[in-house]
């Protein structure tokens, strides 16, 4: 095996072994490995053999070939799309070095990315205010903008497979004590709030813009009476999982590496809506359903009372070892462009700065609003994606308020894509139904792309007077 084509799998060995709550001494002693040789593959610092391989997947329960596929795939994404920047047009990086880089050194990889989304943050900054800082003579490095945290908890929830075993145990629980007290998952809840937490869960009439407070005198749990009923039901979860799951998530965050801003605050919520999944879906019966009827999440989503985005996200979160889903992906988009979630098991590689390419088809939901887009995406390396999205509204429920629309998006790689029932009828070999899609197009090497809304940001382009291109980066 060449070293171009040697797995580097260290980062999932680490992830398999934090998600056991396993050290990494107890594992080097099964292996029959020095901790200090397993710290150097955990950090792709040593190649893995072949023997070696099938011990890792034989002590991990996984299959060989699950363990070989390497985790560094949104890394190495991220780090293209950074040095696709005009910042570094003069550079002479290639791709091997960027791979080499998420390859060899995955820290210092990460610490770049970090460090050019505070640049990215300084410099829309100084755009929008660029006096600010000196008129109230604070520090500039001082200021943490709001979308540095949201890409912290991006990194924070892929790095962990976007599962966490310890709230999964915490749900268990819970939702042992909520079935006990009803066979009607709502009516449970509800007694739970207030046997447990003394509250009274209430639906009310809020102010605008508010879905859920706890009132004055603290005894009673105010949900607002226009939310649909899956939603108001999700977010009276949620407050019991920051309630009966402070301390796991509190453990969770003091373990991570988040940036002492406002990740870790945005991270308690975040894990919290994690918890409040897994009590209204619970993991075993919820993964059954997904085996059963798979994933057809209009069919999941009733069985559970639950909404569509809510199964798609629990969806991405089946990682048990002893009971895996399908490594999928997950976009979650507005009708200007924004990503506002993104996680990939799949392969894919969702942006990090920007708005994906406009030939994915979780924009093109948007012009079908209610119906399930299918597509065949294939991205520049090759690699082919079998994907769905589906448009939907928040909010908007007084009267002339405001809707906002957005579009989910999920996904698998295509050898997963028959355990997908919208595959069914779709011919997964036929090359004509296949769409070239890109991340973005400053790094996307597609040049003749009538969707290009800039060229590429190693090249330059020619504008011939005599022959005008259907579109003015189409050519280059």
């Amino acid at each position: 095996m060449s070293k171009e084509n040697r797995p580097q799998i260290g980062g999932k060995i680490r992830r398999l072994r934090r998600q056991r709550q396993v050290s990494q001494g107890a594992v080097a002693t099964a292996i029959g490995i020095s901790a200090s040789y397993l710290n150097l593959i955990e950090h792709n610092r040593r190649n893995i053999t072949v023997p070696l391989l099938f011990k890792f997947a034989g002590y991990f329960g996984i299959e060989a070939g699950e363990l070989a596929q390497s985790d560094d795939t949104q890394l190495v994404g991220d780090l293209m799309e950074v040095f696709g920047d005009e910042l570094f047009v003069d550079s002479d990086l290639t791709n091997q070095d960027i791979r080499d880089l998420a390859a060899n050194n995955p820290v210092a990889a990460r610490a770049t990315l970090h460090l050019f989304d505070k640049y990215r943050a300084q410099q829309q900054a100084s755009v929008s205010a660029p006096n600010a800082n000196a008129s109230k003579g604070s520090n500039p490095s001082s200021a943490s903008p709001h979308h540095q945290a949201t890409d912290a908890i991006s990194d924070f929830v892929q790095e962990n497979a976007n599962f966490f075993p310890t709230l999964e145990t915490a749900a268990a629980r819970v939702r042992a004590d909520i079935d006990n007290a009803s066979s009607d998952f709502a009516g449970g809840l509800r007694t739970y709030l207030r046997n447990v937490f003394g509250l009274d869960w209430q639906g009310s009439s809020l102010p605008h813009g508010i879905a859920r407070r706890i009132s004055p005198d603290g005894r009673r749990l105010e949900i607002s009476n226009i939310l649909p009923p899956e939603t108001a039901i999700f977010s009276a979860a949620h407050h019991a999982g920051l309630l009966s799951g402070e301390n796991e998530i509190n453990a969770i965050i003091e373990q991570s590496t988040l940036p002492q801003n406002d990740a870790p605050a945005l991270a308690r919520n975040v894990l919290a809506s994690y918890l409040a999944a897994a009590l209204s879906m619970p993991y075993d019966p919820f993964f059954k359903a997904c085996r059963d009827y798979r994933y057809d999440v209009e069919r999941i989503a009733r069985q559970f009372g639950t909404s569509f985005e809510q199964v798609c996200h629990r969806m991405t979160t089946l990682q048990r070892p002893d009971a895996t889903g399908v490594p999928l992906h997950l976009i979650r988009t507005d009708i200007a462009g924004n990503i506002s979630k993104r996680f990939s098991l799949s392969g894919i590689h969702i942006p990090r700065h920007s708005g994906a390419c406009p030939r994915w088809n979780v924009y093109s939901a948007f012009l079908q609003p209610g119906r399930t887009n299918i597509q065949l995406s294939q991205m520049p390396d090759g690699e082919t994606y079998f994907c769905i999205a589906r448009s939907f509204e928040k909010g908007g429920f007084r009267h002339n308020a405001q809707r906002r629309h957005f579009s989910i998006g999920l996904g698998c790689h295509i050898s997963q894509a028959d355990r997908l029932i919208y595959s069914d009828g779709i011919d997964l070999t036929k090359d004509t139904q296949i769409v070239p899609i890109g991340v973005g197009c400053r790094i996307c090497p597609r040049m003749a792309c009538e969707q290009r809304a800039h060229p590429p940001a190693n090249h330059r382009f020619k504008i011939d007077d005599d022959e005008r291109a259907e579109s003015l980066y189409g050519r280059i």
